[in-house]
C-alpha cells in the first residue's frame, strides 16, 4: 500500500522523477535549507509556548501576540496533532501500520461541532497554498465525528497575514474525489514503475536531481 501525505503528493505532482529519487530510491539527498530550519524552529517554539507555556526565545518574540490570540479560543486545544487515515478513510494513529494518509495540524481546537485549524507559515503569503488545510479538515471530520464545520487558515507569522478557508462536513465526498484521482496517479506510477520527469520551477536552480534532462544547476 502506497502511503502519502500532502508534502509527498505535492512532490509527486511537481515531478515524478524527483519523487522517485528522494522518496523511493533515496539515492539523492536534499539537505534542508536555512529557511526550512528556521520554519522548524518556529513551529517548535509555538508548540511549546501554546501547549506548555514555555517562554518563546527572544528572536521569535514577534510570535507572542499571535499565539496569545490562539490560546484564547474556546475548546480543546491540540498542538502538532498527528492524524492518520486508512485507505477506507477510517481514522487511525499517525504511525499505524495501515495508515494510508498522514498529516499534522500545527494548531487545532475542537469546540462541540466546530473546529479551527491553523497552519503556521514562515514564508511569504504571495503564493498561499491552502490545499493542506483541506486535507487536515477532511481528517478532522474523521477523527472528530462530532465536528460539522472547520474554520481553517494559514498564519504567515513573519508578515502577520492570515488566509482563511471554511469547510463543511457535507462537502467531504466532493473534496475527496479530487484527492482520489491524484492518489490513483501515484498508485499507477508505483505499479508500472514509471517516473517521468516533469519540468517545473525548481529545475533551473534548486532541484537536486542533477542527472535529469531538465536540470540546470550544473550549467
Amino acid at each position: 500500500m502506497n502511503k502519502w501525505s500532502y508534502s509527498s503528493m505535492s512532490l509527486f505532482q511537481q515531478c515524478p522523477k524527483k519523487y522517485y529519487h528522494l522518496r523511493i530510491a533515496k539515492d539523492v539527498f536534499d539537505p534542508p535549507s536555512q529557511q526550512m530550519r528556521y520554519g522548524l524552529d518556529v513551529h517548535q517554539a509555538a508548540e511549546h509556548y501554546v501547549r506548555d507555556g514555555t517562554p518563546i526565545p527572544e528572536k521569535y518574540s514577534y510570535l507572542t501576540p499571535m499565539l496569545d490570540s490562539l490560546k484564547k479560543i474556546k475548546g480543546d486545544i491540540y498542538c502538532e496533532y498527528r492524524m492518520g487515515l486508512t485507505r477506507d478513510l477510517e481514522p487511525c494513529k499517525f504511525g499505524a501500520k495501515d495508515a494510508w494518509w498522514r498529516g499534522i495540524a500545527d494548531f487545532l481546537v475542537v469546540n462541540d461541532d466546530r473546529a479551527k485549524i491553523v497552519d503556521y507559515k514562515t514564508g511569504q503569503n504571495k503564493y498561499a497554498d491552502t490545499k493542506q488545510l483541506e486535507l487536515l479538515a477532511l481528517a478532522t471530520f474523521r477523527h472528530f465525528p462530532e465536528v460539522l464545520e472547520v474554520n481553517a487558515g494559514l498564519l504567515f507569522v513573519v508578515h502577520a497575514a492570515f488566509i482563511k478557508e471554511h469547510y463543511y462536513y457535507k462537502q467531504q465526498g466532493d473534496l475527496w474525489e479530487k484527492w482520489m484521482k491524484q492518489t490513483a496517479e501515484l498508485d499507477s506510477a508505483y505499479e508500472n514503475n514509471v517516473w517521468n520527469p516533469k519540468q517545473n520551477f525548481t529545475c533551473r536552480a534548486w532541484c537536486p536531481i542533477t542527472n535529469c534532462v531538465h536540470n540546470g544547476r550544473e550549467e
